[in-house]
């Protein structure tokens, strides 16, 4: 499953393939060849019908632009391997909670995390059919989520993990996704509210001596709320604990702000034991301006106090083709502290031209 078909489920516009020819074009515009300085990240989901002579030309003209990682959201050897002998780290882009894997749910139901209803994500997932949320308290999922990371830090070509998908269910959703679904979340909802089973409840009563579910108002419980911080927070822990053992770096993809992360999916990104975060800051999906991208690195940067770079993702169909404020964007990032910007989008001659601007 790619994550760009949610993308273009909730009618916010799909993100293209690297067209086939753009590498050249690229080379074009980027002359002359000298690197930029490496100071951006991207996202990307390899072709596998490229060739080893377009991949060539096409990374090198990232690294020129200043791309020094690239988050790969499938494997590939071909694509791996053109970039780093381009100059560029590639890093296995991961889906980390969010698992619909059809052999995973049908060998492993009991995985699989549960609303404050009792409904479980392996056979009524919310919103899309493929929200398949695991539980991080239940017995076997820490354990499968460490062996999917050996498995994949212990190939010589990947460089990297990059975790998505590292939190909760989405308990609200941006505003501008109401109407589409037709709910209102101005109030937590006990059918997207996760995760309820039994393995977290008796973790939670263990500590605080309270079942959630005797409560009058969980949502509105600090413990409960921190509680199911820390458990994401371990996974974390767990996850980089395979990725020091490899000697690479691990790093996430998460919700935009330390305060947004935490009320809407339960994610404590702040405190992870992470070599590098990129937070999601589309500010379309929550109805703001550009102006916002810089809000938004501000208070990551300030709340981080220097534990590890902060890289802002921006989501390129929110600028409407607009050079201008994508420029705006990436200036405004890099001035409230960002070490540089992510991008999820296509990477054009254009854009590839601002990134090598603003990284000179």
């Amino acid at each position: 499953m790619n994550k760009r078909n949610f993308i273009k489920s909730l009618g916010l516009g799909s993100l293209a393939m690297i067209e086939p020819g753009i590498a050249s074009k690229a080379a074009d515009v980027l002359k002359p060849a000298a690197p930029a300085k490496v100071r951006h990240r991207v996202w990307i989901n390899p072709n596998h019908k490229d060739t080893a002579a377009e991949l060539k030309q096409r990374y090198t003209s990232y690294r020129e632009a200043g791309i020094g990682v690239i988050y790969f959201e499938e494997d590939s050897e071909l694509h791996f391997k053109a970039a780093k002998d381009a100059g560029v780290a590639a890093h296995r882009w991961f889906w980390t909670m969010n698992r619909p894997d059809k052999e995973l749910v049908a060998k492993h139901p009991q995985y699989f995390s549960e609303n404050r209803k009792g409904e479980s994500c392996a056979d009524k997932p919310p919103y899309v059919d493929y929200y398949r949320f695991l539980c991080p308290n239940k017995p076997g999922v820490a354990d499968y989520l460490k062996a999917q990371a050996e498995q994949i830090l212990s190939k010589d070509y990947v460089d990297g993990l990059h975790l998505d998908y590292i939190r909760f269910v989405d308990v609200i959703l941006p505003v501008n996704l109401w109407a589409k679904y037709g709910i209102d979340q101005s109030r937590e909802l006990p059918e997207y509210d996760f995760c309820y089973c039994k393995s977290c409840r008796g973790k939670y009563q263990q500590q605080y001596g309270t079942d959630p579910l005797e409560m009058q108002h969980p949502d509105q419980s600090p413990s409960w709320r921190k509680f199911r911080y820390d458990s994401i927070t371990q996974i974390v822990s767990n996850m980089a604990g395979v990725a020091r053992n490899h000697k690479k770096p691990i790093t996430a993809a998460v919700f935009p702000t330390p305060e947004i992360a935490k009320r809407i999916v339960r994610q404590d990104w702040v405190n992870w034991p992470l070599d590098a975060v990129c937070p999601m800051i589309y500010h379309g999906f929550y109805s703001e301006g550009v102006q916002w991208i810089g809000d938004a690195v501000n208070e990551g940067v300030k709340a981080l106090n220097g534990r590890f770079p902060l890289y802002a993702g921006l989501f390129l169909p929110d600028f409407k083709g607009n050079e201008a404020d994508i420029r705006e964007g990436i200036r405004l990032a890099i001035g409230n502290g960002a070490a540089g910007v992510s991008i999820f989008g296509s990477l054009s001659p254009e854009l590839l031209k601002i990134l090598r601007e603003s990284a000179s």
